[in-house]
């Protein structure tokens, strides 16, 4: 029989039984539409941090309390960082810029419009270790900070909650019930890859948020870049060397304090967004075994229902792989046409998750090519079953078939 014949019939007999043959690749849609979304989230994400650690240059550690353990909780041996300890660091010859770093959340307020933000309080090397620089206005002084002057720097989102399309530079603000002039606002960083919306902050010197907010004297954590990302390990040595010493830790202690890196920081992203792959990619595996199945099934189903006409068919001269052919043909079908179908839903899923989570999303045309191969895989490996019990059929049993 002509291939092309056999499609005809195929398509002809699955037209037939439409309802059914749309609910049959159900399965096979919904795992194709998972793989396509799961590989444009992850393959967006992992260029959203491959984009982040060039723009860093992998070049940047943060120094926080305590001793971070196994089971990821902070030990009881912890020292209070200090303004004294970031100038210490600051002397190193591996490190170029220093920025203490405290933060809290509250209200800023201004007119009446308020929001709910994070507050952090930062020095103004915070803007070079970061790469993140004011879009409008200015960041803060080192005479701001010797005064812990009441002035702000605005994220992005901040600015367009509280101000709209104003423009908010030389405007006062109220944070925590305190007057605060803002002199900047940052240019938008975006998202970061666990979905935290980064333009979502209040920068004011960390002295300002020391003295008249928070009424403390220490730091939270102390933010250092070096000069080149070889620098790294050796710088990591000779800050715990200066705060071991600072802080009188004999051999016997704990350092108190412990050092995450950029790379560690992408590394644990990194892992994971692999585990969720596997994740998503066992439940989307799984899905597509379901449709299998369900091909499987309904081509049973047909076999038993067109015996006759197999019967008769045979009768005329069909041979065994004529008849193998068309219900192969058929199951192929079936999950190619899922296959489609679920590509489609997969893209469209991609650009609406991204639409409105403001995600980045990459749909590979290599992710689209192997779904449609699986699909089209899928209906030889689980239509070849029926295929052969359809073309194995006595002619004469068959045709006695009521």
């Amino acid at each position: 029989m002509n291939i092309w014949v056999a499609i005809r019939i195929s398509y002809r007999a699955l037209k037939k039984n439409r309802v059914r043959s749309i609910l049959t690749t159900l399965g096979i849609i919904i795992g194709i539409a998972a793989v396509i979304t799961m590989v444009a989230i992850t393959q967006g994400a992992k260029e959203l941090i491959e984009q982040q650690l060039t723009n860093l240059g992998g070049k940047s550690l943060i120094i926080n309390p305590g001793k971070r353990t196994g089971s990821g909780v902070t030990s009881t041996e912890t020292i209070k960082l200090t303004e004294g300890d970031a100038e210490a660091i600051k002397k190193l010859n591996t490190v170029t810029h220093v920025s203490p770093i405290l933060d809290t959340t509250g209200y800023v307020v201004w007119s009446n419009r308020s929001w709910f933000t994070a507050i952090v309080g930062t020095s103004p090397d915070f803007v070079f270790i970061n790469d993140w620089f004011p879009e409008r206005g200015n960041y803060f002084t080192e005479e701001d900070i010797k005064n812990a002057e009441r002035v702000c720097v605005l994220g992005k989102t901040v600015a367009s909650r509280i101000f709209g399309y104003q423009n908010p530079i030389g405007k006062t603000v109220r944070i925590e019930d305190i007057s605060f002039r803002v002199i900047g606002v940052m240019s938008s960083l975006g998202q970061t890859p666990g979905g935290k919306d980064q333009d979502d902050i209040v920068l004011v010197p960390y002295t300002t948020l020391q003295k008249r907010i928070m009424g403390i004297e220490y730091v939270e954590n102390i933010s250092v870049s070096v000069r080149t990302p070889e620098d790294i390990p050796f710088a990591e040595v000779q800050i715990t060397k200066l705060l071991r010493e600072r802080h009188a830790l004999n051999s016997s202690r704990e350092d108190g304090f412990y050092i995450k890196t950029q790379l560690n920081i992408i590394e644990r992203i990194l892992t994971i967004s692999k585990i969720m792959t596997i994740l998503l990619g066992s439940i989307a595996s799984i899905s597509l075994i379901v449709g299998g199945i369900g091909i499987m099934n309904i081509m049973l189903v047909s076999v038993t229902e067109r015996t006759k006409e197999i019967g008769i068919r045979m009768a005329v001269g069909a041979k065994e792989k004529d008849i193998l052919l068309q219900f192969l043909i058929e199951a192929v079908l079936l999950s190619i046409a899922g296959g489609v179908l679920g590509i489609m839903v997969g893209v469209i899923g991609s650009k609406l998750s991204s639409l409105l989570t403001n995600w980045p999303v990459f749909i590979s045309p290599l992710s689209i090519l192997i779904s449609f191969c699986f699909a089209a895989a899928i209906g030889i490996f689980f239509g070849l079953y029926p295929a052969r019990k359809a073309s194995k059929l006595n002619p004469i049993d068959a045709l006695r078939y009521e």
